[in-house]
């Protein structure tokens, strides 16, 4: 009999560094970038506020680490959505390395870009990793997924004695 578990992280920071995008042997994508969360409260003893910041190592894996790296910079707010990993290596020198990293799989950035990109419009920008092929589109721009682009059709109508088309209305 199996028993149910979850490994969910849910966080909404900083960026302290810029994302670092590299690619494996075989192609993948990886995007890495450190994110800071804050947290502050007042001891129950009434003396004076006391905050906290954790530090958190981030990372994405394939059209979301190249999305993350286009429109992600130091100091931007983001929400992120993952798991926890813990990985254990053997540095060139023998030694034992260990690391806690967020694997995520969802990515929301909430505050504007320094600079807008072509890639993002005004507000929110989603992006969702998706276990699907790579020819399938796995990004999400806003709250609308992709469709295929709508045949043009032209409509026009009689305004006192002159012929109007929707396409010369501004909106």
């Amino acid at each position: 009999m199996s028993v149910r578990s979850l490994n969910k992280v849910l966080l909404i920071g900083n960026l302290t560094r810029d994302p670092e995008l590299r690619y494996t042997p075989a192609g993948t994508a990886v995007c890495t970038f450190g994110l800071a969360t804050n947290r502050s409260w007042v001891p129950s003893d009434g003396s004076e506020r006391q905050e906290e910041t954790e530090y958190h190592r981030i990372v994405a894996w394939s059209k979301l680490a190249e999305i993350c790296s286009q429109i992600l910079s130091k100091g931007r707010k983001v929400y992120v959505e993952g798991r926890i990993q813990n990985r254990k290596w053997q540095t060139q020198e023998g030694t034992e390395r260990e690391t806690t990293e967020i694997v995520i799989d969802n990515m929301i950035a909430l505050s504007p870009p320094k600079t807008p990109t072509a890639y993002e419009p005004a507000g929110e920008f989603e992006a969702t990793a998706v276990s699907e092929p790579m020819d399938v589109v796995d990004a999400v721009v806003g709250e609308e997924e992709e469709k295929p682009a709508k045949k043009s059709v032209k409509k026009t109508t009689k305004t006192e004695g002159e012929e109007v088309s929707v396409d010369d209305i501004p909106f």
